[in-house]
C-alpha cells in the first residue's frame, strides 16, 4: 500500500489519477442517468420467485395481462345519488371504454345497497413500466369524473389508484435526498473543518462516486438482471454520501496530523494513506460484505439492494483513496485555511475533548462499561413495543393519500375487497369442484366467485374479499382459501391476487431476517478477526455491536409508537436496520481498533487505548454525524417504511459514535487489558503500564 500511495500522491502523477476520474465520469454519467428507466418497481420484482402468487402471476398472464392493473372509480353523494348523478357515470363509463389503455370491460357502474355510492372498475394496461405511469393514467381518470360531478365526491383507488400514490411519493426521490444528503454533508464537513473550502473536495468526490456508482449499476442491471427498485435506488445515494464522506473525514484528519510532522504534503499524504487505509479498506470490505450477505435473501428486492449497496460502498472506496488525496495534494496545504496546518504545530487531540473523556473513564473502567452496557439494555427493552408485522395502505404514507380516502368511502358502501380480487388457478379438470370450495371459503363473497375461465388445461376464477384487502382479516382470508383449496384432490390450486402478494412478501422478509442476520455476524466477526489477527477484541467488538442495535431498536420502536404515532413497521424493517446499523457501525470499531492496535505496538495497550481515542474520537463522531444526517433524510419522503429505516439508522449511527464506540468499548479495552489482543503476540508483550517502577536511585552518603 506503501508503493500505491507514493504513486497516488506523486507530484505528477495525481494529474493522471485527477484526468482518470474526469474520463470515467464523462464517460458513464450518460448512464448514471438512466438507472431510473432500468428500475423494476412491479410487485413481482420483490417477490421470491418460489412464492405461490408469484407461480399465480406466471400463470395468470395467460388469462389477463400481467400489466394490468384495475382502478376503482367510487362515486359518493351523501343522501343519495340522484338520477342526473347515475345519467352521468354512464357517460363516464362510455368514456372509459373508449381508453387506448383499456384491458377489458369497463365494469359497471355497479350502485351501492344504501343508493348513496356507484363504483366503476376500470381495468388499465400500462405496459411494463405501469408503475411509473399509474400518476397520470389515474389523474386522466379523475380528471373525466370530476367533470360536471355536481357536488359528487369522487375517489380513484384500488391498486391503480395506490400505484399512483407510491410512484408519486417517489417521484423525484433521486434529486430530493441527493440535495438533501449534500446540504447535510456541507454543513457538517463546515462545522468539523471551519474552513470555506475544504468542505468542496470531499463533496465533489461523493458526487464522482455516486455518479460512478449510478451508471455501473445500470449496466448490471440492463444487462444481467440486478433488480433494482426505487427503494434500493434511493438508499444507494444516501449510503455513496454518509460512507464516502465517512472514508474521507478518516482520511483527511490523519492528513492534516501528518502535515504536522511532514514540510513536503506529497509526503504527509503518502504516509497519512498508508496508516489510513488499511482501516478505510477494511471498513469498506466489512460493508461489502455485509450488503452481499442480502443476496442469500429470498426476497427479489432484498437480494437486489446488496449488490447495489455493495457496488455504491467500493466506488465510494476507489475514489475516496484515490481521487480525494490527488485533490487534496493538488491544492496544498491553504485548503485548510483559516486553520491550515504547520510543521511543528501541536497536535490538538492530545488534550482535546476525548482525550479529557479518556482520562475520566481511566478512573473506573470497569463500573463505566457495565454502566453503559446496563443502560444499553435497559433500552433494548422498548424492543417488545416493535409491532414489524406489515403496514397497511393506510399506514404506509406520513400524509393523507387520495386512494385511502378512496378505499374508506368503498368500504363504508362495499365489500372490501372490491376492484383487488383473490385470484386462483387450477387443473381445468377440477374447476368445478375448485369453484365450490372457493365459493365456501370464509371470507370471500360468494356471489362474487368468478364462472372458471379455461385454457388449455389451466382454470382462472377470481373471487372478492369481504374485508379490506390490506386488513389482517384479508390475510387470514387468504390462508383459508389455500388451506381449502390446496385439499381439493388433483386440484393443484393456487391462491394470489393483490393480498396474496402482499402476505407472501411479509412471509418472506420476516424468514430473511432470522436467515441473513446470524450470517452478516459470522461474516463481520471473521472480517474482524483477520484485521485485528485477535479473537477476543473481534467477540466484544461484535458484542457491542448487537447490543447497539437492540437499543436502537428499542428507542425506536417506543419513538415510533409514542410519539410518531406509527401503526406498525414492514416487516424488512429490523433486517435493513440491522445490515445498516452492524454493516456501517462496524466502521467506527474499525476506525478505532486499528489505531489502538497501532498505538499499542508502540505505547502498550494502556496507553494505546487512551492515545487512539483522542485521535480518532473527534473524526469518528463527525463521520457519524455525517453518516446519521444522511440517512435521516430518508424523513423527507412521505413513506412511513422510509422514515422509520431513516430514524433508527441516524438514532442507532449517533449511539454508536458517540457511546457505544467511544465510551463502552474504550472502558472494555481498559478493563480487558491486552488479552484483548489474544492470541497475538500482542496480547503477550509487557504493557509499559503493567511494569514495575524503576527504584529511585539511593541518595550518596555525604563525606563528614
Amino acid at each position: 500500500m506503501s508503493k500505491v500511495a507514493g504513486w497516488i500522491t506523486h507530484r505528477y502523477a495525481k494529474f493522471v489519477v485527477i484526468a482518470f476520474w474526469l474520463g470515467v465520469v464523462a464517460l458513464l454519467g450518460p448512464l448514471a442517468g438512466k438507472l431510473t428507466s432500468a428500475q423494476d418497481n412491479d410487485a413481482k420484482s420483490w417477490l421470491p420467485g418460489d412464492a405461490e402468487s408469484t407461480e399465480v402471476i406466471d400463470v395468470a398472464s395467460t388469462f389477463v395481462s400481467e400489466n394490468t392493473i384495475p382502478a376503482v372509480i367510487v362515486y359518493d353523494r351523501p343522501g343519495g345519488l340522484t338520477q342526473d348523478d347515475l345519467a352521468l357515470i354512464q357517460t363516464d363509463v362510455a368514456e372509459f371504454s373508449s381508453l387506448d389503455t383499456l384491458d377489458g370491460d369497463v365494469i359497471g357502474p355497479v350502485p351501492s345497497q344504501d343508493g348513496e355510492a356507484a363504483q366503476v372498475i376500470v381495468p388499465l394496461d400500462l405496459g411494463k413500466d405501469g408503475w411509473e405511469k399509474a400518476a397520470d393514467a389515474v389523474a386522466d381518470l379523475r380528471a373525466t369524473a370530476e367533470d360536471g360531478a355536481g357536488g359528487m365526491q369522487v375517489y380513484v383507488t384500488g391498486p391503480a389508484g395506490q400505484a399512483a400514490d407510491s410512484s408519486a411519493a417517489f417521484e423525484g426521490i433521486d434529486s430530493t435526498l441527493l440535495y438533501a444528503a449534500g446540504a447535510v454533508v456541507i454543513v457538517i464537513l463546515l462545522l468539523t473543518y471551519r474552513s470555506p473550502i475544504l468542505w468542496l473536495l470531499p463533496l465533489v468526490s461523493a458526487g464522482v462516486a455516486l455518479t460512478v456508482s449510478q451508471a455501473v449499476i445500470y449496466v448490471l442491471a440492463d444487462r444481467y438482471g440486478l433488480t433494482v427498485n426505487a427503494q434500493s435506488a434511493g438508499i444507494l445515494t444516501v449510503l455513496v454520501f454518509g460512507a464516502g464522506t465517512d472514508y474521507a473525514l478518516l482520511l483527511v484528519a490523519r492528513y492534516r496530523e501528518e502535515l504536522r510532522h511532514h514540510s513536503d504534503r506529497h509526503e504527509a499524504m503518502a504516509v497519512a494513506l498508508h496508516r489510513a487505509s488499511p482501516a478505510i479498506i477494511a471498513s469498506g470490505a466489512t460493508v461489502t460484505v455485509g450488503m452481499l450477505c442480502l443476496l442469500f435473501a429470498t426476497m427479489n428486492s432484498t437480494a437486489g439492494l446488496g449488490p447495489v449497496a455493495a457496488v455504491g460502498i467500493v466506488v465510494a472506496l476507489l475514489v475516496m483513496i484515490t481521487l480525494l488525496p490527488a485533490l487534496l495534494v493538488t491544492c496544498g496545504r491553504w485548503v485548510f485555511w483559516p486553520r491550515a496546518p504547520h510543521v511543528g504545530d501541536r497536535e490538538p487531540t492530545e488534550h482535546g475533548f476525548w482525550a479529557r473523556v479518556g482520562g475520566r473513564i481511566e478512573k473506573r473502567p470497569r463500573g463505566t462499561w457495565i454502566v453503559t452496557a446496563g443502560i444499553l439494555l435497559i433500552a433494548c427493552v422498548g424492543i417488545t413495543q416493535l409491532n414489524a408485522v406489515g403496514l397497511s395502505n393506510e399506514d404506509s404514507f406520513t400524509t393523507t393519500q387520495p386512494s385511502i380516502e378512496g378505499e374508506k368511502v368503498l368500504a363504508e358502501h362495499f365489500a372490501g375487497g372490491a376492484g383487488t380480487p383473490v385470484v386462483v388457478i387450477a387443473n381445468a379438470d377440477e374447476a368445478d369442484a375448485v369453484a365450490t370450495a372457493f365459493k365456501g371459503v370464509d371470507g370471500i363473497e360468494p356471489s362474487s366467485v368468478t364462472e372458471p375461465v379455461v385454457k388449455g388445461d389451466i382454470a382462472y376464477l377470481e373471487g372478492t374479499l369481504t374485508s379490506a384487502p390490506d386488513s389482517q382479516a384479508a390475510y387470514d382470508t387468504v390462508d383459508r382459501a389455500r388451506d381449502e383449496l390446496h385439499a381439493v384432490p388433483d386440484a393443484d390450486a393456487k391462491v394470489g391476487g393483490a393480498t396474496a402478494t402482499n402476505l407472501d412478501v411479509q412471509r418472506a422478509s420476516a424468514y430473511d431476517s432470522k436467515v441473513i442476520i446470524p450470517i452478516i455476524l459470522i461474516a463481520v466477526f471473521v472480517i474482524l478477526m483477520i484485521l485485528l489477527r485477535a479473537v477476543v477484541a473481534p467477540l466484544v467488538l461484535v458484542g457491542t455491536v448487537v447490543l447497539s442495535f437492540g437499543a436502537a431498536i428499542g428507542v425506536s420502536a417506543l419513538v415510533f409508537k409514542h410519539v410518531f404515532g406509527y401503526a406498525g413497521a414492514d416487516t424488512s424493517f429490523p433486517l435493513f436496520v440491522f445490515v445498516f446499523l452492524v454493516a456501517l457501525g462496524i466502521d467506527y470499531n474499525i476506525f478505532l481498533m486499528t489505531r489502538v492496535r497501532e498505538e499499542a505496538i508502540r505505547v502498550g495497550h494502556h496507553r494505546g487505548s487512551l492515545v487512539g481515542l483522542a485521535a480518532t474520537g473527534g473524526v469518528i463522531t463527525s463521520a457519524g454525524l455525517v453518516l446519521a444526517g444522511t440517512f435521516a433524510v430518508l424523513g423527507t419522503l412521505p413513506l412511513v417504511g422510509f422514515a422509520e429505516i431513516g430514524f433508527a439508522v441516524a438514532f442507532g449511527v449517533l449511539l454508536d459514535t458517540i457511546i457505544v464506540r467511544s465510551v463502552l468499548v474504550t472502558a472494555l479495552n481498559l478493563d480487558i487489558g491486552k488479552t484483548m489482543w489474544w492470541p497475538s503476540n500482542l496480547a503477550k508483550r509487557p504493557d509499559p503500564s503493567e511494569l514495575p517502577a524503576a527504584p529511585k536511585p539511593e541518595p550518596e552518603p555525604v563525606n563528614a
